[in-house]
């Protein structure tokens, strides 16, 4: 019977034994027998309310235990967010700086192009000479011939026989080429940084909100949590208020009735004794017992016989509803102590549970391993999404259109990636690491 459906009826019990209590009749109508029997059906009666208590407790022992759960976990995401927000803060402090150095590597590439067109123009004014001087060769044709400036220093290259004297300066002009090059190459890689860390930063902001929607969530959880825990104690209470007084007013009863037939006992003596009866039913009250739970964690099962795909799809199950997103998460011990992943993180710390190393970004860990169709796909295979980026979430398949990863809203979940959001992000690339 649920403890609702108790109280309805403890209450209508009530509402009888008052009746029964308000219709006693006068000091010579009843007899003591008679009223000690209704005090003991009364007693009985609030000693069935008293494990019915007993049982709320035990209920309400365990909602305090799960809004503990939950104060701490509220306790994680604030964590995670303060960590996140660190994280972008410093994200930003790169960027500004990488754009400082691409800044300064455009003024360095632009002092070397203009070292390069001055040279240019000395070597076609002096083949100019020579070809006007009598040469044999149309060297003038050849270089103003050239398309761009790499093809025009290549057909240098090619008549340096009558540039003997001004070897000097192509080989400045080549060094100049080579330099050119590799200020070139080296701002398109930093471009290429500053543009991956602008997404990452999206990425990481786009999270934050995830995260304080989920926060938000979980304090309202709490404020209902603590309500019903209110609502269920008054009424306990009010029922055993009930009990109290109706076995009062059946002891005070009993000492009228007794009273002037033992001239010897004080009254008041007989109505002082009345608690000790109550305080016995509340000796019946069955004590909370501190039980301390044994935690014992199951031995890492051998990696022998193809079990390495079990543990790594099972590893993370003990951080299910446990764990908060934190973006770089999961590569310390601090954070695998308190359930804090990102998705890459999560996957490395799996598969480092069989032994296996893999990489700890979603970048190394697309190449980890051998691409399949997505009709092999089996358990234990990588699966990605295009998150924030182009493969910018990565799980762990389970098989039956499920994975397991640390999401960004739920930290480590199983997800299913067969409808909903994840079927959408889905983009193909399966990868297996355990053959």
């Amino acid at each position: 019977m649920t403890l609702k459906k108790r109280l309805l009826v403890l209450n209508t019990t009530i509402i009888l034994g008052l009746g029964s209590a308000f219709s006693i009749p006068g000091v010579n109508a009843e007899s003591n027998n008679k009223l000690e029997n209704q005090k003991s059906q009364i007693q009985q009666q609030r000693s069935n309310l008293q494990a019915t208590l007993a049982e709320a407790d035990k209920e309400l022992v365990s909602v305090l235990k799960e809004i503990a759960e939950l104060n701490a976990k509220i306790s994680k995401v604030e964590k995670a967010i303060e960590d996140n927000n660190n994280l972008i803060a410093e994200t930003e402090t790169n960027i500004a700086s990488t754009k400082a150095e691409v800044d300064q590597l455009k003024e360095e590439m632009a002092i070397i192009e203009e070292r390069i067109e001055k040279r240019s123009a000395i070597l076609k004014q002096r083949a100019q000479s020579f070809q006007e001087s009598g040469g044999t060769v149309a060297y003038l044709d050849v270089l103003l011939g050239a398309s761009n400036f790499s093809d025009f220093v290549d057909r240098v290259g090619a008549v340096t026989t009558f540039v003997q004297a001004d070897k000097q300066l192509l080989e400045e002009q080549e060094q100049d080429k080579k330099a050119f090059e590799e200020k070139k190459a080296a701002v398109e890689e930093e471009l290429a940084g500053l543009t991956s860390m602008m997404t990452e930063l999206k990425g990481m902001q786009a999270t934050m909100e995830e995260q304080k929607q989920q926060n938000s969530s979980l304090i309202q959880q709490l404020k209902e949590k603590e309500n019903s825990i209110a609502d269920k104690k008054a009424k306990l209470q009010s029922e055993d208020v009930k009990y109290a007084s109706l076995i009062a007013q059946i002891e005070q009863s009993i000492a009228a009735q007794t009273a002037p037939a033992a001239q010897s006992v004080p009254a008041a003596q007989s109505v002082a004794a009345a608690p000790s009866d109550s305080a016995a039913v509340n000796k019946q009250k069955p004590a909370a017992q501190k039980t301390k739970g044994s935690s014992t964690s199951a031995p890492k099962p051998s990696v022998n016989g193809g079990s390495a795909i079990s543990i790594v799809t099972t590893a993370g199950n003990k951080y299910i509803g446990n764990s908060v997103y934190v973006f770089g998460g999961g590569r310390n011990a601090y954070d695998i102590a308190n359930g804090r992943f990102d998705c890459s993180g999560f996957v490395h710390w799996s598969f480092s549970q069989a032994g296996i190393s893999v990489g700890a970004s979603t970048d190394s860990l697309k190449f980890a391993g051998r691409q399949v169709s997505t009709s092999e796909m089996r358990a234990g295979d990588l699966v990605f999404f295009d998150t924030y980026k182009r493969d910018g979430h990565v799980g762990i398949y389970l098989g039956g259109g499920k994975f397991i990863g640390s999401q960004s809203s739920t930290g480590v979940a199983i997800a299913n990636m067969s409808s909903g959001y994840w079927k959408t992000k889905f983009n193909g690339r399966v990868v297996r690491i355990i053959e």
